[in-house]
């Protein structure tokens, strides 16, 4: 019993071996990415590369609607709702999801966007009232299928999320990634219940067992797990046998068995129990991207980059496999029982059944029997042989016929003439031989001879040919009709008449009518054999082409030959040509119907490619290969000549679709010569090329690994890696292709590569360079920078670590690989976007944490209370609105390092300046505020928050409820007009300086008021919260009082510009220098100013001094004052140029208790009121201690530029008032001008002598006003001096 059971396995699995697809169908112009079965187990929906998804009856193989188009790029995944009322697609390119309707083909609404990466996997809940989506941007989305709307976002994933499963109940979610995990969430409220390490590669897919107990995954570690969904716990062994990526699972309703998709082109089935494969695998002719299984489990679906749907019968594995484990089960049986029982029977039960099954697989896979006389079973064999019966001829001379030895038939033909003159059929047989031999005029003399003898069919015909061939056309028909006479009206005998009427009538060139009745036949005896007509029409049609095509009508010739193989090609076969029946055709025209398969679909190759359809040509060349595999190979120079010219046409038309852009154009024509041959590199690297034109870039990099593999030693299969992987986001992995492609340009002698190479640049190199510039940008942002992704306060290294390993800095390093994309501005962008900051303004209130509070601590974990809550509150603004790094002050400087300090307090201005955005938070204003708010904000009377709002280009003002200001959502506060206006209308300081301010010292006094009215904590900040504004970098010394640090600047102003406006105030002077105000609100009020004259009136005056003034006394003091320096400001102490005025006479004004009358040299007499007690004296009472009032100069007085001034080009003077411009003679007026200007009304100081030549300023309580006596006493302002003031 153990020897019949072994020989009925082995015979039934041999029968087994191979299934082919039970349909296939076509449509889809690029890769098929997903598939999904509808309950009636009739149609699947499909998804592809090529943009569209489709709907197919699958028994008929045809579309039954679609395609639906809406993806503006490639289509990744396609999901059916449980009621098959909608599905889902997820756009790759695109981004979005759309939902259909299948009734009506349309969109339910617009297309749903939420991710901002590729949609790789989409899936309906069990109740079809949710959907879920995957995405390259590492988040799951559930969205509401009736309304659209996102009910949650699930993040956790660090890289790509592969694949979305809803349990059976639909309480959970899995998710698969490339991070090689996969987790399950509670979809009712997020949370995240199991994360599962699963595999060594990236998760391409994952399904619930329909029990919902166990999840499965594959990954591109070529393995299939199985999970306990509850634990994460592995369940049994894995299964193993792919041998490249696993891409896709579907699972059986019964759980019985699964079926895998992967890239090494094959369909696996796995029983669940066992973890065995099922039959052998399901091949295809490239990379399976899907695969699904029919709701009863008999049915399968397989897509791929082919771009084909193929279907094929489960049953037909499932049950045989079935039959393989009860035969194995009963050996085993059988051999642990050696005493027959009722097993045996059971056996024999089982094998029987097995024969009647693979007996019905059989015809199933082929289709039809293999016996190709099948379709002919109601021809006898006297039918099939009758056609030799008008032909009477010896072996001997029918077989040299047959082999084309006309000489020696001719010769044994005349041999039996010579025998048997009488021998009316050797005289017809010798004149068909002679006619074959173009010998017309002796093969006419047979046929007559033949007729005159004995008439007879065979010698009719031979007369009609031999006519034929003399151009007798219409005698030869004659011929013929007479040869019917002798038919004894035998259909067959009739057939072959007209059939070789025809011939001879193509053969006089009248071919569409040969061709037209040769058709007409075969409708007419469809009862019969049609065979003859088809063999016939099929070698009219061959040579019908090689007339068109040897003229040059290469597509007729294509055409013609198309549509008669594709009529014949169920009727016969190579074999059926071969048949005895038809030799009388060879015999009487020479034909070789041996090769005609052969040479017709030879012929159709040739004259498509010469057509320039050279798809359609390898098509039919591969055809042909399935058809007459033997005959191909007979013929190798052709074979090796058409694949060569194909592949060469196929990649000049490929380079000119690329070249316009056509991908698609251009990938079918590579993939065309790649099935010719699969070996030749240069097809390969074009398609993945072309593809990556496409952005298909999973694609492309398959075509790179195979011209690796082709040929390893050349850096061109690398260089496509790294594009494609670059395109496809996998820039570690790109950026160790990058490193093959140097190696290999590295290792080689070629002039032309070697040239190359000196155009890249390695990643070392690269990263040096972005190191110096990621620390040449961090040179002007602080330090240390709050990282808003992880709340962590971050360092200066540390932010260049985040950078070094985020995806910013792999792409940009992966993408920058030659030397000119070193020298773009590629990498300046990418690190700017990157470092971004948001800097945060704010008023100090209470304990603010400090550096030691967050300083290795999460800021979003900490307690919100008080102002942690601000600061979290702040840090998440930022993080939401993109940018990765926040600063405070209050936490992000380590206040009890002075060095830090200092640095921080003269860098200020500078971060605010770089920063991307500052907040302004005014936790003082409510929400919804009306206008107003804001400039009533404690916050605008800070000293250190006006630096805050000057310096940034990019400023927000956020309420107390962290709501912007006035609900105005601009992207720029600094561009709303009403904020604008309302802060300056609060702080002074017009609207074109607060939005476009620049650091400096012009207009110092106009600044210093700005701050006059605001107080800062600490009484030295006044002075230190005003160095960026000035543009001055001076020691921070907290300690030394606000006379000192206040003194310290302006007396910095001074000396580096020598604009001495702030020495314009009024109040107590400082003990750093008289001439410096002790407290900021001395500047409170106003400068003072004169009104000017008009240029009518200064002329007027100028006409008026020329006959009272000495011009040369007034050149005189023109040129001394013009060759003055700035005033000089060192060591506190003041070296002030000004025209000297001696004081004279000084008397306490009566009833007026520090106010003194003043009478000064050839000023008008004033009064001034100063809390420092004064010698009063006259001339008549003279004093030692002498008293100046004094007019600092300013070159102003001149009408020329103060070169301290940054915004007044020298140029703009040059032109409009240099001495190089003024005419001859102008100098006189020029000098008048200046005694006009010198002659208004003046700011003046008070000056008391000290020690030597030493003075101090008396400090008023206004402003000192002088004016000139007379205009005229020029000589009263010659005293012009520079005093040092202490």
């Amino acid at each position: 019993m153990s020897t019949v059971l072994h020989a009925a396995r082995n015979a039934y699995l041999t029968m087994i071996g191979r299934s082919s697809p039970q349909q296939t169908m076509r449509g889809h112009n690029d890769t098929v990415t997903g598939a999904a079965f509808f309950k009636d187990g009739q149609r699947v929906v499909t998804s592809s590369s090529d943009h569209t998804s489709r709907i197919w009856d699958v028994q008929k193989g045809t579309l039954v609607a679609g395609p639906f188009k809406g993806h503006s790029g490639m289509i990744q995944s396609v999901a059916l709702s449980p009621n098959d009322i909608l599905f889902a697609t997820g756009g790759g390119g695109d981004y979005t999801i759309i939902i259909w309707d299948v009734e009506s083909n349309q969109k339910i609404f617009d297309p749903l966007v939420k991710h901002t990466a590729w949609v790789r996997s989409v899936c309906f809940s069990p109740d079809g009232k949710r959907l879920a989506s995957g995405s390259d941007d590492r988040t799951v989305v559930i969205w509401d299928v009736e309304t659209g709307e996102v009910l949650a976002t699930l993040q956790g994933h660090h890289y790509w999320v592969c694949s979305v499963a809803f349990s059976a109940d639909g309480l959970k979610l899995a998710s698969g990634s490339s991070d090689r995990t996969i987790r399950v969430w509670r979809t009712d409220n997020a949370e995240l219940l199991l994360k599962i390490n699963a595999h060594k590669d990236m998760i391409r897919s994952v399904v619930w067992s329909p029990d919902g107990q166990q999840l499965v995954s594959a990954s591109e570690d070529q393995t299939v797990k199985f999970w306990d969904s509850s634990t994460g716990q592995q369940v049994g062994r894995h299964c193993t046998g792919h041998t490249d990526s696993v891409n896709s699972i579907a699972i059986s309703n019964d759980e019985s068995f699964i079926a895998t998709a992967s890239r090494d082109k094959t369909v696996r089935l796995w029983n669940t129990k066992t973890r065995r494969q099922v039959g052998r695998p399901l091949e295809h002719s490239d990379i399976v991207v899907c695969v699904a299984i029919s709701s009863n489990g008999e049915l399968l679906v397989s897509g791929g980059v082919d771009g084909n749907v193929y279907l094929w019968s489960i049953k037909n594995m499932i049950e045989p496999h079935k039959v393989k484990e009860s035969l194995k089960d009963n050996e085993e049986a059988e051999e642990s029982s050696p005493t027959p029982d009722m097993q045996d029977f059971s056996c024999s039960v089982t094998l029987s059944r097995s024969y009647d099954t693979n007996e019905e697989l059989s015809c199933d896979h082929d289709g039809t029997h293999n016996n190709s006389s099948d379709t002919h079973e109601l021809i006898d064999s006297r039918d099939k042989f009758s056609l030799f019966d008008i032909c009477t001829v010896t072996t001997t001379v029918l077989n040299a016929c047959i082999a084309g030895d006309l000489h020696i038939a001719e010769e044994l033909l005349t041999e039996e003439i010579d025998i048997d003159t009488t021998n009316y059929n050797s005289y017809a047989n010798r004149s068909v031989v002679r006619a074959r031999n173009g010998e017309w005029d002796h093969a006419v003399q047979d046929a007559v001879q033949s007729i005159a003898i004995q008439p007879s069919l065979m010698g009719y015909i031979s007369k009609g040919i031999a006519l034929c061939g003399k151009e007798q056309l219409w005698d030869a028909m004659e011929a013929f009709d007479l040869g019917f006479v002798f038919s004894n009206r035998d259909p067959m005998t009739i057939n072959l008449l007209l059939l070789i009427k025809a011939i001879v009538l193509f053969n006089a060139s009248h071919r569409d009518e040969a061709l037209r009745r040769v058709q007409d036949l075969a409708i007419a005896c469809q009862d019969i054999d049609t065979l003859p007509c088809a063999v016939v029409d099929l070698y009219l049609c061959m040579q019908y082409a090689i007339l068109a095509f040897n003229n040059g009508q290469y597509s007729e010739a294509a055409d013609r030959l198309k549509g008669s193989i594709a009529s014949t090609m169920s009727l016969m076969s190579q074999e059926t040509l071969l048949e005895p029946r038809f030799k009388m055709f060879t015999v009487l025209f020479g034909w070789d119907l041996g090769s005609l398969w052969q040479t017709t679909n030879l012929q159709l190759c040739d004259a498509l490619l010469h057509a320039d359809r050279v798809i359609d040509a390898i098509e039919s060349y591969q055809c042909m290969l399935g058809k007459i595999y033997d005959a191909v190979n007979s013929c190798p120079d052709w074979s090796t000549t058409f694949k060569q010219d194909c592949t060469i046409r196929c990649v000049a038309k490929g380079e000119e679709a690329v070249a316009v852009s056509d991908y698609e154009g251009a990938i079918k024509l590579y993939s065309a010569a790649i099935s010719l041959d699969s070996s030749c590199r240069i097809l390969f690297v074009c398609r993945s090329n072309a593809k990556l034109g496409q952005h298909h870039y999973l694609d492309a990099l398959a075509d790179a690994e195979q011209v690796v593999k082709i040929d390893p030693l050349s850096y061109i299969g690398y260089e496509l890696r790294y594009a494609a992987l670059l395109g496809a986001q996998r820039y570690d992995e790109a950026i160790e292709a990058f490193k093959h492609v140097l190696l290999k340009l590295d290792d080689t002698a070629d002039v032309r590569k070697h040239d190359l190479r000196q155009q890249y640049v390695s990643p070392s190199e690269v990263d040096d360079v972005i190191q110096m510039a990621v620390r040449s940008l961090l040179d002007n942002t602080p330090h240390r920078l709050i990282n808003t992704s992880t709340g962590h306060l971050c360092d200066r290294e540390e932010q260049i670590y985040a950078f070094k390993v985020s995806t910013e800095y792999k792409k940009l390093l992966a993408s920058t690989i030659t030397h000119a994309h070193l020298g773009s501005e590629l990498i300046q962008d990418v690190i700017s976007i990157y470092f971004r900051c948001v800097m945060l303004s704010h008023r100090w209130e209470g304990r603010e944490p400090l550096l030691r509070d967050i300083q290795g601590k999460v800021v979003y974990e900490l307690n919100s209370v008080g102002s942690m809550g601000k600061l979290q509150s702040f840090c998440k603004i930022a993080r939401d609105a993109g940018y990765y790094w926040a600063w405070i002050d209050t936490c992000c400087i380590d206040q009890s390092n002075n060095v830090e300090v200092q640095e921080s307090v003269n860098s200020m201005f500078i971060w605010y300046r770089h920063s991307a955005l500052t907040i302004v938070y005014l936790s003082d204003v409510p929400p919804s505020s009306k206008p107003g708010a804001l400039a009533e904000s404690v916050w605008n009377t800070r000293g250190w928050t006006v630096q805050e709002f000057l310096a940034p280009r990019f400023v927000l003002f956020y309420q107390q409820d962290w709501t912007l200001y006035l609900n105005d959502r601009s992207s720029n506060h600094k561009e709303s007009v009403r904020i604008m206006q309302e802060l300056a209308d609060a702080t002074g300081i017009n609207v074109q300086t607060l939005v476009h301010f620049h650091p400096g010292m012009r207009d110092a006094r106009k600044k210093l008021q700005w701050v006059s009215r605001r107080i800062t904590t600490r009484q030295e900040d006044i002075a230190y919260s005003l160095f960026g504004i000035f543009g001055i970098n001076l020691p921070v010394i907290y300690g030394e009082k606000k006379q000192n640090a206040l003194g310290r600047l302006l007396q910095e102003i001074v000396a580096q510009s020598g604009d001495i406006t702030a020495l314009d105030w009024v109040g107590q002077s400082s003990v750093f220098n008289s001439c410096i105000p002790a407290d900021i609100s001395s500047y409170k009020s106003l400068s003072c100013t004169f009104p000017s004259l008009s240029d009518d009136e200064t002329q007027a005056s100028v006409s008026s001094l020329r006959n009272v003034v000495t011009v040369e006394l007034a050149s005189r003091l023109y040129t001394l004052l013009d060759n003055l320096s700035a005033s000089r400001f060192t060591n506190r102490r003041l070296h002030l140029h000004c025209i000297v005025f001696s004081v004279t006479e000084v008397v306490m004004k009566r009833g007026a208790h520090l106010t003194y009358e003043i009478k000064v040299q050839g000023l008008q007499d004033l009064t001034i009121t100063t809390e420092d007690k004064l010698i009063q004296f006259s001339l008549m009472r003279p004093t030692p201690q002498a008293f100046l009032l004094v007019r600092p100069w300013n070159r102003h007085d001149l009408g020329l530029p103060d070169f301290a001034d940054d915004t007044e080009s020298v140029k703009d003077w040059a032109e409009s008032g240099s001495p190089s411009n003024y005419q001859p003679g102008e100098s006189h007026s020029r000098a008048l001008r200046l005694i006009v200007r010198l002659g208004q009304p003046f700011s003046a100081l008070l000056l008391a002598q000290q020690r030597g030549e030493e003075y101090k300023r008396i400090a008023s309580d206004h402003e000192i006003i002088a004016q000139l006596k007379e205009m005229t006493s020029v000589h009263n302002m010659m005293n012009v001096r520079t005093l040092e003031i202490l």
